[in-house]
């Protein structure tokens, strides 16, 4: 991984509170009501991160892949959906 990159990527506010949030989604986030989906292990909805971060979707869609491409997110696909959690590291 890149040192420059993962800098970058911590050098938004928006970003290190995403990060904080995905700590512990239970607290931040609400369960998806649409399908029974574990916060933890599977991860947030982007809608739901999107709508706490209170942006477009296209710049948290944004933020998101940033985090992910410095291996800090771990994105998960179902269906039309995209679920973020943090990673180990």
């Amino acid at each position: 991984m890149d040192k420059l990159e993962l800098f970058k990527a911590l050098a938004n506010e928006a970003r290190l509170q995403i990060l904080e949030w995905l700590k512990d989604p239970h607290a931040n986030f609400n369960r998806n009501s649409q399908q029974d989906i574990d916060l933890v292990e599977v991860g947030v909805c982007v809608s739901q991160i999107t709508k706490k971060l209170n942006m477009t979707p296209s710049t948290a869609s944004q933020y998101l892949s940033m985090l992910q491409k410095v291996e800090l997110l771990h994105a998960t696909r179902i269906g039309k959906w995209t679920y973020y959690r943090r990673t180990k590291k």
